[in-house]
């Protein structure tokens, strides 16, 4: 039996292959299937089909990803994921997903960012909750066991190889023991552990990388943190809920606090259309030499468009702000700033198989690391879901099937059960919540959009006091469930998570792409490495492959005019 962690499009897609391939799945996920996180995703999903430009092609596809990762893709992951790209779709559109089309019936295809063609295909504004949709349906069809509202704990292994998990039902507490020849993590990445950010909230709070992690796995580039250049503000609660990038892509104007339209400074050409990454850095610039909103923002504004071109072209973003903040933004502006968006590193895994350092267990989605390098092209996460959901599930049935026989260990399962034992008897006076947002605090304000040699070691001597606390905390499930236990685990990976992502960022003495460094702001050629975290190694360097020629001479400047920067 395989076990899959996490029921977005990666966890879901990997279940749907060992099922079709007649292998025995469990998925399991904190929270429903139906509204996992990549129904958030809005843009489009990537594959060189050429429907639209005839002179596209795979090759072209990798091309650009290297590009854009500032160097610091696999080159192999990518060609795994621009050559697999088409069949993704194929599968898709096999399950019954319903692509926007041509009137000629073929697929349409956008362009999206740094791509040299249209190769983002898409339903509507909505193409990650279709993806979900479709997933779940065909899951259904295939009879896929999911169990909704288990929160997995700690993986078991025994002698560097992984036997199961165990974990807990967040409504009531019962207890799981799973079984299974292999591992699938697909849980997310880490982007929670900042204040503002597009995930929801209780999700991707580095959950993937603590059971890897604590497993004997380890952390690839986990300082890559794309932050998205438009997350509200306000309310509290809704805080880094993204605008999509299409306002800046139908003609949105970005202001600061004194009017003036500041992208000008930064990137005169492109302006509003430049990469996320620039968007990004220059909003933080201006709040940060004090030209920001009084919340600490900028203004984002639309209502100089035709109120009918934001109906039809930004109905999404129109009901959000009406909803959170019963604002019209046909009349008014929206105020946003920079919001941590997508883990671009992850748990460290073999291009060819997403296999991980412990036997039997792999890694996929955001919870992985290879493709993005230093700054995800948009549309690229989708699909990377697809193709290593299929590749890693055949991988992981071909590992099951070679096992004669599967030693366990009881030692594993007593010590999962004493940590959960453990957190439910404590009964001390820190607060998990307010551990919690200590931990987001430190990271916005030590390793945002823009850090320092001075900000990551203040981060980290913070870190070590929050960990301090946290050994006095207090947990309290009551009627309404045992979210608190959970909040105690979320804690745990925070922590966890953050501590490499400061130890990389401290690592990483230079800017590229998302990694922005005040006291080194030029590239140094001498990082072109990826940084492998670990407890017991820290951070180390491990080099990346050479770019095969036919991709390299591909290789060049794209513009975005005209593009969305997403």
């Amino acid at each position: 039996m395989v076990l899959v962690i996490g029921t977005g499009g990666a966890g879901l897609r990997a279940a749907i292959e060992l099922a079709e391939a007649g292998v025995d799945v469990l998925a399991v996920g904190k929270r429903p299937k139906e509204d996992a996180h990549t129904a958030l995703a809005a843009g489009g999903i990537n594959a060189a089909l050429a429907t639209m430009d005839p002179g596209d092609s795979w090759q072209q596809h990798a091309a650009d990803t290297l590009k854009e990762s500032y160097l610091l893709a696999d080159p192999h992951t990518v060609e795994i994921v621009t050559q697999g790209a088409a069949r993704g779709i194929d599968d898709l559109e096999r399950y019954g997903m319903a692509f926007a089309r041509e009137e000629d019936g073929r697929i349409s295809q956008r362009f999206f960012g740094a791509h040299k063609f249209r190769r983002t295909a898409f339903a509507g504004d909505y193409t990650g909750l279709e993806i979900q949709r479709t997933l779940v349906g065909r899951a259904g069809q295939l009879g896929v066991p999911v169990l909704d509202s288990v929160y997995i704990t700690r993986l078991l292994v025994h002698d560097g190889a992984v036997f199961g998990a165990y974990g807990f039902d967040l409504t009531n507490g019962k207890r799981y023991l799973i079984h299974a020849d292999a591992v699938i993590l697909a849980a997310g990445g880490h982007t929670r552990i900042w204040r503002r950010t597009s995930s929801r909230r209780d999700e991707n709070t580095g959950d993937s990388f603590r059971l890897a992690v604590e497993a004997g796995a380890r952390l690839r580039d986990p300082e890559l943190v794309q932050f998205h250049p438009s997350g509200i503000i306000e309310p509290e609660n809704a805080a880094g809920t993204l605008v999509s990038e299409a306002a800046r892509g139908e003609g949105g104007i970005l202001r600061n606090a004194l009017g003036e339209r500041y992208m000008s400074r930064y990137d005169p050409e492109r302006m509003e259309l430049s990469t996320r990454d620039r968007v990004a850095l220059a909003s933080y610039t201006e709040i940060k030499e004090g030209r920001g909103t009084p919340n600490g923002g900028v203004w984002l504004d639309v209502s100089h468009l035709p109120r009918q071109t934001i109906m039809n072209r930004l109905p999404r973003v129109y009901q959000t702000l009406l909803d959170l903040q019963m604002l019209d933004i046909t009349r008014n502006p929206i105020e946003v700033a920079p919001t941590a968006h997508y883990s671009m590193g992850g748990v460290w895994v073999r291009p060819e198989d997403h296999s991980t350092d412990v036997r039997g267990l792999y890694a996929i989605g955001e919870a992985s690391s290879g493709l993005h390098g230093a700054n995800r092209l948009g549309g690229n996460s989708l699909i990377e879901l697809l193709v290593f959901g299929r590749i890693t599930a055949q991988a992981a049935a071909a590992y099951s099937e070679s096992l004669t026989a599967q030693p366990r260990s009881a030692a594993a399962v007593a010590a999962a059960r004493a940590e959960v034992d453990g957190l439910l008897a404590a009964d001390g006076q820190e607060n998990v919540r307010a551990l919690q947002r200590a931990i987001r605090n430190t990271m916005t304000e030590h390793a945002g959009v823009v850090r320092d040699e001075e900000g990551l070691r203040a981060g980290l001597a913070e870190l070590s006091a929050i960990e301090k606390r946290m050994d006095d905390i207090g947990v309290h499930p009551d009627i309404a469930g045992y979210q608190d236990l959970a909040h105690a685990f979320d804690l745990k990976a925070a922590a966890l998570a953050a501590r490499a992502t400061l130890e990389a960022a401290l690592e990483r003495r230079e800017t590229r792409g998302c990694h922005n460094r005040s006291d080194y702001p030029d590239m140094d050629p001498a990082l072109q490495v990826n940084l492998v975290w670990s407890p017991a190694t820290g951070v180390t360097r491990e080099p990346i492959a050479s770019i095969p020629e036919d991709i390299s001479s591909l290789m060049q400047e794209v513009s975005t005019e005209g593009k969305l920067a997403e």
